[in-house]
């Protein structure tokens, strides 16, 4: 994205510019915008019902851009105009709902509420801010379906909606869209991975603690030139491995644990030169430890507890922090009891199909005909 680009702008103009007042009478005959952003701040103002921390003390007066919390910058249309570009309201502690008249905010580059209180729904409303570049209401306890309506902001890079009381289906589009950042995990959320997963372009997805249905597609593969952080513990995965995994090799984070991964770890994963975390904890993974995977160069916390391995690399105990618990590798300390052990090891061996799903063991051979019977 060029300079030149509105969300761009807004933001270089939030760091590096002294944010201008106006008087009472110049806001209120001269400026629209701002006009309309003192009827949408009125209406936060007067939706909020509680706010210990006296943050919208000074909320008073049509002065909008010396409210605590708001940011003003040039027009990106017409310079000589300021308008509202962000809203920071993060750790304010504020309880209340948000209300529609918050899409009169149209210029919003920067919408940040994290680590507060509001409950109800994420206003249809905010279609309107199609310069909206952050958008952040994680922490918070607002309710309702995915809000789809985000997924309609033509400059949206960054969605923080985690920690909510959210439901239902996360729509397939939002791997479409040219997101770089996506954190919809601690919600309630149940949907299953899509194919065109791959498709998305953001370098950090975090999907835990919620529930997911089937397994890892394959299209994963798509994303090895731009994925740093994927983030699925916790997510009700049942799948393979896919050996596919390997090609992310600018994956910095790697957490899939507390899920119901079977199988073993694909050695592709050596391939992962910029791992620096890799935890698979709490799964009911079994064989070796591949020692490639010990030898990568930036790794620093391997954390493979609560499965089944029963071997690892000496190669691996040299890595920085290191979490073989609970498992079955003879020698090593603090591991499962023998007999738990055998009883998952002799369990009917894992199937897993092309796709990395967790197959039906393939069907008996049909048995011999009989000989021809000779009187």
């Amino acid at each position: 994205m060029t300079l030149s680009s509105p969300p761009l702008f807004f933001l270089l103009c939030l760091l590096s510019l002294p944010f201008l007042s106006f008087s009472q009478n110049q806001t209120a005959l001269n400026n629209n915008r701002l006009q309309k952003a003192y009827t949408a701040l009125q209406a936060l103002k007067h939706s909020i019902t509680s706010d210990p921390k006296n943050f919208t003390v000074n909320w008073c007066g049509p002065d909008v851009c010396s409210y605590k919390g708001v940011y003003c910058a040039p027009a990106p249309d017409l310079p000589c105009h300021q308008t509202v570009a962000g809203l920071d309201l993060n750790h304010a502690s504020l309880a209340g709902t948000l209300p529609e008249d918050l899409g009169l905010l149209s210029d919003l580059a920067l919408f940040h509420l994290n680590s507060n209180k509001f409950n109800g729904c994420l206003p249809s409303s905010f279609s309107n801010f199609k310069l909206l570049h952050e958008l952040d209401v994680s922490n918070n306890k607002l309710t309702g379906l995915f809000p789809s309506h985000v997924l309609c902001l033509p400059n949206l890079k960054y969605l923080d909606i985690r920690y909510n009381k959210f439901k239902g289906q996360v729509p397939n589009e939002i791997f479409d869209r040219d997101f770089d950042a996506v954190f919809i995990n601690n919600n309630k959320f149940k949907f299953t991975l899509p194919e065109n997963l791959g498709n998305s372009k953001a370098s950090v997805l975090v999907f835990a603690n919620n529930k997911l249905n089937g397994c890892i597609p394959k299209s994963i593969i798509n994303m090895r030139h731009t994925l740093n952080e994927l983030v699925l513990l916790n997510a009700n995965i049942t799948s393979c491995i896919p050996p596919e995994i390997g090609n992310l090799d600018q994956l910095t984070v790697f957490d899939i644990s507390f899920n119901n991964i079977e199988g073993t770890v694909p050695e592709s994963i050596g391939n992962m030169k910029k791992l620096e975390q890799l935890d698979i904890a709490h799964n009911n993974l079994a064989g070796e430890i591949p020692e490639v995977i010990c030898e990568l160069p930036n790794l620093k916390n391997f954390t493979f507890s609560y499965n089944y391995f029963c071997g690892e690399p000496g190669r691996c105990l040299h890595i920085k922090r290191i979490d073989d618990r609970e498992n079955c590798i003879a020698g090593r300390p603090d591991q499962r009891p023998h007999d738990e052990c055998m009883a998952f090891l002799h369990r009917p061996p894992v199937h897993c199909d092309s796709d990395g799903c967790i197959a039906p063991p393939p069907p008996p051979p049909s048995p011999s005909p009989p000989p021809p019977y000779h009187y």
